[in-house]
Formats: C-alpha cells, sequence, structure tokens
C-alpha cells in the first residue's frame, strides 16, 4: 500500500460486494482513503468467482474482476452475523467517516446495525445503502442482474439491432456506471459531513441510476417529452447525409465515422483520392441529405478503406470524424495510452504481474495510487490485533469459532 493521496485520512468499511458498491469504495481507495473491506470468512465476495481468470483457471484469488475493482483495500474476513464479528464491526465504525453496504433492504436493520443505531455509535458518519432498485418502493425486494438493470432503465430499449429483440451491452457496464455515480453523490456529501461533523444516510438504487442515466435513454426520453417521437432506434447504421455514419471495414479491423457536415465533404473527396465528387451534381445541393445516396459514395470510399489500417484510417480521417474500432489488444498497446502512463503493472501474490487500468483522472497536487486487492482475510491481524488491540489468542479463538 502507498501512503499519501488527495482522500489520505478518510476510513471506509466496506460492507459491499459484487460490483456496484465495490468499484466505488475502489475508486476512494485508490485516492488514498483506507477502506476495510469485510468478506465472510471462506466465502469471500461473489466477485470472487467471477470471470475472467488469468490462464482461466478458476480461484478465489484469481478473479480479474474483483483484483480489478478492489485495489489498495484492506481485507478482514468477518462474520458480522456473529455476536462477536458484530462488536468488532462497531468498533470499527467509531471511527470511520464512511460505511458502504450492499445488502439486500432490511437486513442491515435486521443485524440492530441500521442507520440510527449506527448513528448512535458514530453520529458524523455517512453511511451508504447500495440495493438493486432502494430501500423501499414496490420492486424493494427484486432480484437484479446486469441484463435486468440495463432492461428496466430504459437504455436496452435503444441498443441491438433492427427488426430483433433489444440487447443489452457485454460485462458490467451498467453496474460500473453505477458505482462511479455512488462515489461521486458520496464524495460531496461525505466532505459536508466531515465540514459539519453530522452526518448522512444514503439510499443508492442501481435501477434509479440507470433510469437517469444519459446514456442512450436520455436523448429519446428529452425527445419523447418534446415531440412525441423517440429520436433514437434501433438501427443497422444511422446515416444523416451522403457522408460515411457508422462501422466500416478496413485493413484490419474496423473504423466507425460520423461525418455529417457538409463543410466536410470537399476534404473527404479529396482524402479518398477523388477530388472530381466535389462539384459532381448526383452529391451537391440537396441530394448531400439523402442518405440513400451515401450508398454510391460508399462505392468510392469502401475500396480506398480497405488499403488501409486501422491506425491509417485515424490519421488520414482525423477532418471527417473517423476513429478506429478498437478490440482490447488495440487499447493495451495504443501510444496515446501508453504515453500518458495509464495502465500500472501490480503485482499480486496469486496472480502474479498484471496490467491494471489507472487512474481516470490525473491531478496536479493529489496522487493515485497503484495497488493490488487483498487477499480473503489477508489483514486480519493488523486490523484486530494493531487497530483493535485484540490478543493473538483472541483472535486464534474468533478464528475456531468461525467468526473469522
Amino acid at each position: 500500500m502507498n501512503d499519501g493521496g488527495l482522500l489520505t485520512g478518510i476510513r471506509v468499511v466496506d460492507l459491499t460486494q459484487g460490483v456496484t458498491g465495490p468499484y466505488a469504495t475502489k475508486l476512494f481507495a485508490d485516492f488514498g482513503a483506507e477502506v476495510i473491506k469485510i468478506e465472510h470468512p471462506n466465502v469471500g465476495d461473489v466477485a470472487r468467482r467471477m470471470g475472467p481468470f488469468p490462464d482461466d483457471e478458476p480461484h478465489l484469488e484469481r478473479s480479474g474482476v474483483f483484483l480489478h475493482i478492489n485495489t489498495n483495500k484492506l481485507g478482514l474476513a468477518l462474520n458480522i452475523k456473529s455476536e462477536p464479528g458484530q462488536r468488532i464491526l462497531k468498533t470499527l465504525l467509531k471511527n470511520a467517516d464512511l460505511l458502504v453496504e450492499g445488502f439486500r433492504p432490511g437486513v442491515m436493520e435486521s443485524l440492530g446495525l441500521g442507520y440510527e443505531r449506527v448513528r448512535e455509535i458514530n453520529p458524523a458518519i455517512v453511511m451508504a445503502s447500495v440495493s438493486n432498485f432502494g430501500q423501499w418502493g414496490p420492486y424493494r425486494d427484486f432480484e437484479v442482474t446486469e441484463l435486468t438493470a440495463y432492461a428496466v432503465g430504459v437504455s436496452m430499449h435503444c441498443t441491438g439491432v433492427p427488426e430483433r429483440e433489444p440487447m443489452r451491452l457485454p460485462n458490467t457496464a451498467t453496474l460500473m456506471q453505477s458505482g462511479n455515480m455512488l462515489a461521486a453523490v458520496v464524495m460531496n456529501i461525505l466532505f459536508g459531513a466531515v465540514a459539519t461533523g453530522q452526518g448522512e444516510y444514503v439510499d443508492h438504487s442501481i435501477m434509479e441510476t440507470q433510469a437517469a442515466s444519459a446514456d442512450r435513454n436520455g436523448p429519446a426520453l428529452t425527445a419523447m417529452a418534446y415531440s412525441g417521437e423517440l429520436s433514437f432506434r434501433r438501427s443497422m447504421m444511422r446515416r444523416f447525409s451522403i457522408l460515411p455514419f457508422g462501422a466500416y471495414p478496413c485493413a484490419d479491423g474496423y473504423v466507425h465515422f460520423t461525418a455529417s457536415q457538409a463543410s466536410w465533404w470537399p476534404k473527404f473527396c479529396t482524402m479518398i483520392g477523388h477530388p472530381e465528387l466535389i462539384d459532381d451534381p448526383r452529391f451537391t445541393g440537396d441530394n448531400f441529405s439523402d442518405p440513400e445516396l451515401g450508398f454510391e459514395v460508399d462505392a468510392y470510399f469502401i475500396p480506398w478503406l480497405l488499403t488501409k489500417t486501422k491506425s491509417e484510417a485515424m490519421d488520414l480521417c482525423a477532418d471527417v470524424g473517423g476513429t478506429p474500432i478498437n478490440t482490447m489488444a488495440d487499447v493495451f498497446s495504443d501510444p496515446h495510452f501508453r504515453g500518458r502512463d495509464f495502465f500500472s503493472v501490480v503485482d499480486h501474490p496469486a496472480s502474479g504481474r498484471l496490467e491494471y487500468p489507472g487512474a481516470q483522472v490525473k491531478l496536479q497536487q493529489g496522487s493515485w495510487r497503484a495497488g493490488r486487492a487483498p487477499l480473503l482475510g489477508e489483514h486480519n491481524l493488523e486490523i484486530l490485533c494493531g487497530r483493535l488491540g485484540l490478543s493473538y489468542g483472541e483472535v486464534v479463538h474468533l478464528a475456531r469459532e468461525g467468526v473469522i
């Protein structure tokens, strides 16, 4: 663990698992906060069983998802449903600035750890509850996956291809987006609590975060409000003029174009080696806005593009909105990301040396930390003996009783 950082001195107790909560607390940890991640002994976070795994070998300590979204945290294996476990947790909360929990609504109250009780323990603490649909409401007890969150939050209506059922985005885009929002909101509330000494409670709904997102559904909802029509529908290619718009093949993959402005037409024709098209009456005047004529333009454009690599296309098409469609291998080798030191090599005792995505923002003064995720229960002795003052014999007893 590196010392220092923008959030040095902020103490977080993390009772979340999966993606949304851990990703939010990761952002705190990476910028210097002390985050104690509490997991159930022997079982751990459900994300420990989520792939991908190095060499495709499943292992509790080698999940790519867990390793990425739990960097720089201290690991405490603790059964908080046991009486000794609750005593230890309450002791940690006395000196914490933030508690983030991700249990089903009502579970913290059943454990005697609802917000009112937590506030009695520490009046200045901020407590955030992360749940699928919020702590109250008709859907309160419903379960959610990435698929259902994306669907119920409207965005999925706009993704996929025409004449087929809607499709969700891959992996955990919705859950990580919700974690980003949680971190941003809690950060502001936390600094207010630190300044005033008065805590706050945050009811964070994953579904409502998605429903309020501007990603895909935002433009559609705005258009519906003003015109009664959806402006964003599933389509194979959205073209607004004769200029290319959408995904196109090139020599080593695909590129994407967002060309639509009439002022780009001369540049485009010159670029593809057909300046005679600039004043061609087929493509001038009102015809420029006819997307159907764009397929005639493609007869000139695609043969030219198939001779260019993604990198060459990006360099040549800078003035007409062309960009590569990168694979993950492309991203890792991209000279811009490498030039800005976006990736960090992190050594982990179980997974070895791997490259991780780096800081989302770069600061002039505060620092970001490149660290690893904890092993299950890795810091039990450091926390229980070094901070809470338990003896080694007491820790051994807690282990025998299944508390840690």
